[in-house]
């Protein structure tokens, strides 16, 4: 388990000057944040306190006097470091060796079809390093020559055409922030509380700057027919002909075919040399390693579509061609699996994302959701991408149960899981958007727990 807070496990809370303390100010923090709460605090006159005993109030600082890894000098202080280069493609530090990604024991029946989740709880901001984006494979990834790869695109166009890797590098690209999640992405709680961790509830969920020529200009040199095509059929070059319907609104629109991912080609396993990206959409409709993009006039409904990644509904029908993606977030920090060192001062800390615009606001409750104070929403606030937010709290040592709820610019608001229950069941896989909540105990351990 994870421990956040203080350095020392000794509460500094419980020594500052209560005297010097205005008798509101923790209740302060908690409505208004921190910073409303300090300038109330210097208002108020206690400066004396101020400089010696409020910051020790929120959990935050501990006296140098006697720490000697701030007082002793260290060996990286006094000896010669590593030469350049000697990593020729930089690595994380060796104390990060545990965020990595993480596969589910058991979830498939092999692993070359399985998923490998992202740290949540770990990142910060928005973006996903390549090397934490979650990967889902239907039969394992592959390290394709770029040399050798193909995209053909026909169906109804007045010219079929194969382009080569070089010939669509050399056409105008675009670089968009988006996520990307997968349509079972908290799919394993649609019944009852089914994992720990933040990275296996929510870690399905990855967001980068992907790279590449938007799918309309493609479609415009062979010459597609807009009247009559009305869906595209994205085809990947796995071995589980992976193939996905998507509308032509949404070809025309925002879809790209990307070969960059934050700066550097796709990783192998994200599709090296190229995918298609769907902002808003459900993973599996960005169809990796692409090799064929199809104009037609109905939708296709491939296995994937017509069997696979369909929403079981309460009375037994399946719902076909769920692609969106509806807002949604869930606290990072403090999270499952983690523990609060003491009482004090913390930064909640989330994510938030909507597959149909821009976050508008998120709300935050510390009782279990009946009471939400709005958070801060952190630039940059991107549509369809994942908006970081953050609220200040100060936590009194008592039981309590975090949630998040997130309000996208369609007003959608998202929905506690008893609300969506009551729609969807509890037999489905796909699009759990419901309110994640984690209980924090009076030990400070922090747990996965379903509220109504």
């Amino acid at each position: 388990m994870s421990k956040l807070g203080l350095p020392s496990e000794k509460s500094s809370l419980q020594k500052a000057p209560e005297h010097f303390l205005p008798p509101d100010f923790i209740d302060q923090v908690n409505k208004n944040g921190l910073d409303d709460a300090r300038r109330g605090f210097l208002k108020y006159g206690f400066l004396a306190a101020l400089a010696g005993g409020a910051a020790s109030v929120t959990g935050l600082s501990q006296a140098a006097d006697g720490d000697p890894a701030i007082l002793e000098k260290q060996e990286w202080q006094t000896t010669l470091g590593k030469n350049v280069a000697s990593e020729p493609y930089g690595m994380p530090s060796m104390y990060e060796k545990n965020l990595i990604r993480r596969e589910s024991p058991g979830l498939t029946r092999v692993s070359a079809a399985s998923v490998a989740f992202t740290p949540l709880q770990g990142l910060f901001g928005i973006i996903t390093p390549n090397g934490l984006h979650f990967e889902r494979h239907h039969q394992g990834w592959y390290n394709l020559d770029p040399n050798l790869h193909r995209l053909m695109i026909n169906g109804l166009v007045k010219n079929s055409k194969v382009f080569t890797m070089n010939d669509l590098m050399r056409l105008p690209s675009v670089s968009r922030i988006h996520f990307i999640e997968c349509g079972a992405n908290t799919g394993l709680e649609w019944g009852n509380v089914a994992v720990p961790t933040v990275q296996y509830t929510h870690g399905m969920l990855s967001c980068c700057e992907f790279t590449g020529v938007p799918l309309s200009t493609l479609l415009d040199l062979c010459g597609a027919d807009l009247k009559a095509g009305k869906y595209i059929l994205a085809e990947g070059g796995d071995g589980s002909g992976m193939t996905r319907t998507i509308a032509m609104q949404n070809a025309l629109d925002d879809v790209l075919v990307a070969w960059g991912m934050n700066g550097e080609m796709l990783r192998p396993e994200n599709g090296f040399p190229l995918r298609l990206v769907v902002p808003g959409v459900q993973g599996v409709s960005w169809v990796k390693w692409l090799r064929r993009i199809e104009v037609g006039d109905q939708p296709y409904a491939t296995k994937d579509e017509a069997i696979h990644y369909i929403d079981l509904m309460p009375d037994g029908l399946h719902r076909q061609y769920t692609s969106i993606q509806e807002c949604k977030s869930v606290i990072t920090t403090p999270s499952g699996g983690q523990q609060l060192l003491d009482k004090g001062f913390y930064n909640i800390s989330g994510m938030a994302w909507s597959g149909r615009g821009k976050i508008k606001r998120v709300d935050v409750s510390v009782d279990g959701g009946n009471h939400w104070r709005t958070a801060r929403l952190e630039t940059p606030i991107l549509s369809k991408a994942v908006t970081r937010f953050n609220i200040d709290w100060v936590w009194d040592g008592s039981p309590c149960i975090l949630q998040s709820r997130a309000i996208d610019e369609t007003a959608y608001v998202q929905p506690p899981i008893k609300m969506l229950r009551a729609v969807r069941g509890t037999r489905s896989i796909y699009h759990n958007n419901a309110i994640q909540s984690w209980k924090i105990d009076s030990n400070g351990e922090v747990s996965n727990v379903q509220v109504g």
